[in-house]
């Protein structure tokens, strides 16, 4: 079955600040802007704006506590995009497949 590449979802991810993010948040559970910061060098400004292109793809969710926003992160659009990065690794090695058999015969009939 193929999963449909969600060009916005990779975009999100593409990004090493927000991959890393990310990781905090699956390590933590949770967490704000301003603890995050904590541990990127990047300014909470960049944390939120980064948290923001998270949540516009669906990778967190925030709830609001007091005057901050916890974040998580949603575990099922991340096994969403596993899935979506399974089909393209084994579209390409079936594409390596077929490029070694093509060598392989035009080895053979030299």
């Amino acid at each position: 079955m193929s999963t449909a590449v969600d060009d916005d979802l990779w975009s999100a991810i593409g990004d090493p600040t927000r991959r890393r993010m990310l990781d905090l948040l699956l390590n933590e559970g949770s967490g704000t802007a301003t603890s995050l910061s904590d541990h990127l060098p990047v300014t909470r400004q960049a944390v939120a704006k980064h948290l923001a292109v998270l949540d516009r793809a669906g990778l967190v969710h925030a709830r609001s506590a007091g005057r901050e926003k916890h974040y998580r992160v949603d575990e099922a659009q991340l096994a969403r995009a596993v899935a979506q990065l399974t089909d393209v690794g084994n579209a390409w090695d079936a594409r390596l497949r077929r490029i070694k058999q093509i060598a392989e015969t035009i080895e053979r009939n030299r």
